[in-house]
């Protein structure tokens, strides 16, 4: 991984920008994260509050940059306010942080399997809590946000379970990991379509558009309750990156360098699954963001394993992006997901045919 720490003798807090690395000194404890890392990562925030603020600006009332930043920092006032504020920004925001959310995901899961198809939607985790909020919303009937998000997170949890049960033989290898992930998709995939058939007329007509991942419903409710979510998910994902990476050299070579295996890819796993279901069950299953962000960002940053953070930009570049498109591009709006779905397919054609000339 690019974030190594080491001892020093430094007590105070410093930051020093060497020609390859940046170092940052915290008491006894330093950090080096390469300067491509760092260059890359605000890159991609630059370009993200760019697509934002664009976002902000464009709809069937235009506005100028002056008036969203006006509004933005208060100078603004009346419809001006109101459609960038309480209109728009809370869409903005959310499909921000859903794509941080999906990008780490993947960067943890790819990392887990040392595999590039290694992302909850293509192994199953994504479809399992899709189930998960069926079942509340269908079988159960209870609509609320709190509800959706537990069953979407148990689903997942759940699926996580049955796939590492399935794939564990003499420990766990990635690519059977993912065959296994695969075909519980395709067994998960069919139990949704039956509940979605046997339901009632208007909730399947609701669940299968929330199925297609929209965030027509994005709000300020949702946006808090993912904060409060995210807000103790994103830190553990942070602390799991360094033994993380060293596992990606390989289970005997991480136990040596004193990495609790099965301890780490456990919480990995928890982590991972409750960042991706949490998503789904706000927003729907969104697909490709996970499986794509990853790779993008590691051929951005240059770096030869997958990193967290540059993952988690990426992610969030490419979901607002996804959105404006799925908002402005096109002859009427759809949902998110469904121009995630059509341009991660040719991605995920390339990325096969790419595994394919590797074996």
């Amino acid at each position: 991984m690019s974030t190594r720490p080491h001892v020093t003798g430094v007590p105070e807090r410093s930051v020093a920008f060497g020609r390859r690395q940046v170092v940052v000194r915290r008491g006894r404890t330093s950090f080096r994260v390469p300067r491509r890392t760092v260059v890359t990562v605000v890159v991609l925030a630059a370009l993200a509050v760019a697509i934002g603020l664009l976002s902000l600006a464009t709809g069937s009332y235009g506005l100028g940059l002056g008036q969203v930043v006006g509004a933005l920092t208060g100078r603004e006032s009346g419809i001006v306010h109101t459609i960038v504020v309480e209109w728009r920004l809370p869409r903005v925001l959310v499909a921000a942080l859903f794509g941080l959310a999906l990008g780490a995901a993947g960067a943890i899961f790819q990392s887990l399997t040392r595999n590039p198809l290694g992302s909850p939607d293509i192994i199953g985790f994504d479809t399992g809590a899709y189930t998960g909020a069926l079942i509340v919303m269908l079988g159960l009937h209870a609509g609320s946000s709190l509800a959706v998000t537990g069953g979407a997170i148990a689903g997942g949890l759940v699926t996580a379970g049955v796939v590492y049960a399935l794939a564990y033989r003499r420990g766990m290898q990635g690519f059977r990991l993912i065959v296994v992930g695969i075909g519980v998709t395709a067994m998960l995939t069919s139990v949704n379509t039956w509940m979605l058939l046997h339901a009632d007329t208007m909730e399947a007509i609701g669940a299968a558009f929330w199925g297609a991942g929209s965030l027509e419903r994005a709000g300020y409710p949702q946006l808090l309750l993912a904060c409060e979510i995210f807000v103790i998910l994103f830190p553990c994902a942070a602390l799991l990156a360094r033994g993380l990476g060293m596992l990606e050299l390989g289970d005997d070579a991480g136990a040596q360098l004193g990495v609790s295996v099965e301890r780490t890819r456990l919480a990995a796993t928890i982590v991972g699954v409750a960042l991706s279901a949490t998503v789904t069950s706000l927003a729907g299953p969104i697909a490709f963001i996970a499986l794509s962000a990853p790779q993008i960002a590691r051929r951005l940053a240059g770096t030869a394993g997958v990193t967290l953070g540059v993952s988690a930009a990426t992610g969030a570049v490419l979901l607002l992006a996804a959105d404006w498109v799925a908002q402005h591009a096109l002859p009427s709006a759809v949902p998110v997901g469904l121009v995630t779905v059509v341009l991660g397919g040719g991605y995920f054609v390339w990325l096969l045919i790419a595994e394919g000339r590797r074996r």
